[in-house]
């Protein structure tokens, strides 16, 4: 047991990064720790060459992670898109950590992102001592990924100010950070380049120039097709949430996750499963994360105030939190769903009811 809270993905996952490494005969780009297939391997599952199991860290379509992989073995920067929820943030740290060795350089945008949190800052005790020189320059992470050829990722870029985001073009293009005041520039070295992401319902925050956009290579990564494929991974991604938060795993998770999942895809698609009963979509994005969200608070609501035991009065008021963004419109929303769907359907009786008594 660790005392960290959340290990980056190179500790956490470091036994299974080192068995590949061992056995990777692959072709390797510069800077790379592994071969673009056994990256593939470390995001996809399987096995490495000694027979060491290599959980998936990503389950989808695996084209979409080889053009990922394929992205950054050139010198183009990969941007990945989606709604909320659909894995971005875990699949560009799981990138980083097998291409790099090393998830933690990290730019989160905001609104409040400047131009000195993107390319350097200056210590200003040094600088006012002996004026602008190397040792007075606070490096970002991405001039410290530029230096040792490493993988910069950017979270969020579009909720970063277009003046701000357009600071990248010139690394982008040129692989060179100028800086004009010690009339000198920092060139990447080989192995560098930036993995973006970005919210599709974020686009009118900040929308990419075009002149930063030819420089990415998007992956729109997508919601799960089927009911059984988002199922898995929530149960996946609960239990590992669930052990490193010292939390018991309930026996009956599956059978809830699978509950919570069907309640989540009928809300945020408009419609019944069999397709026959439309319904009113709330303002929130129901996606995968906030039904991991749903299960693991349920979960602990439950170790803690119920025995363990996992019951829909012990998920009732998280799916309340998730479903419920705007009280006025989602409340009307989900009080329609439950009167003309739950209500009716044999294995959901316990959510009807906590979820009615709590609305």
């Amino acid at each position: 047991m660790t005392d960290k809270l959340r290990m980056p993905a190179e500790e956490q996952y470091g036994a299974e990064l080192a068995a590949l490494a061992a056995g990777d005969t692959g072709k390797r780009p510069a800077g790379w720790a592994l071969s673009p297939r056994a990256v593939v391997t470390y995001l996809m599952g399987g096995r490495a060459a000694d027979g060491t199991p290599v959980s998936a860290k990503y389950v989808g379509d695996q084209r979409l992670i080889e053009t990922a992989v394929s992205t950054l073995a050139t010198d183009r920067a990969l941007l990945l898109l989606g709604v909320p929820g659909t894995a971005k943030s875990w699949v560009s740290e799981h990138l980083a950590a097998a291409i790099a060795g090393d998830s933690t350089l990290v730019i989160q945008c905001t609104a409040g992102t400047d131009e000195n949190q993107v390319r350097y800052g200056w210590n200003y005790a040094q600088l006012l001592a002996h004026g602008p020189r190397r040792e007075a320059l606070v490096p970002t992470p991405m001039l410290r990924a530029m230096e040792a050829g490493k993988l910069c990722r950017f979270e969020e870029l579009t909720r970063m100010g277009s003046d701000v985001q357009d600071t990248l073009i010139t690394v982008l293009s040129e692989k060179m950070l100028p800086i004009p005041e010690l009339n000198t520039a920092v060139y990447a070295a080989r192995g560098f380049n930036i993995i973006a992401t970005a919210n599709n319902r974020d686009k009118g925050v900040n929308e990419l120039s075009s002149a930063l956009k030819r420089r990415f290579n998007v992956v729109v990564l997508p919601l799960p097709d089927s009911a059984a494929e988002e199922i898995a991974i929530v149960t996946k991604r609960v239990g590992e949430m669930a052990t490193s938060l010292d939390l018991p795993v309930p026996k009956n998770v599956a059978d809830e996750v699978a509950r919570v999942i069907a309640i989540f895809r009928e809300l945020r698609s408009g419609s019944t499963e069999d397709g026959k009963v439309a319904l009113k979509v709330p303002t929130g994005g129901l996606s995968t994360a906030e039904a991991i969200a749903v299960m693991v608070g349920g979960i602990s609501q439950a170790t803690f105030f119920n025995d363990g035991a996992l019951t829909p009065a012990m998920l009732g008021s998280n799916i309340i939190g998730a479903v419920i963004k705007d009280p006025v419109q989602d409340r009307v929303v989900l009080g329609e769903y439950l009167e003309t769907v739950l209500k009716k359907r044999r294995g959901f009786e316990g959510y009807y009811a906590s979820l009615t008594d709590l609305i």
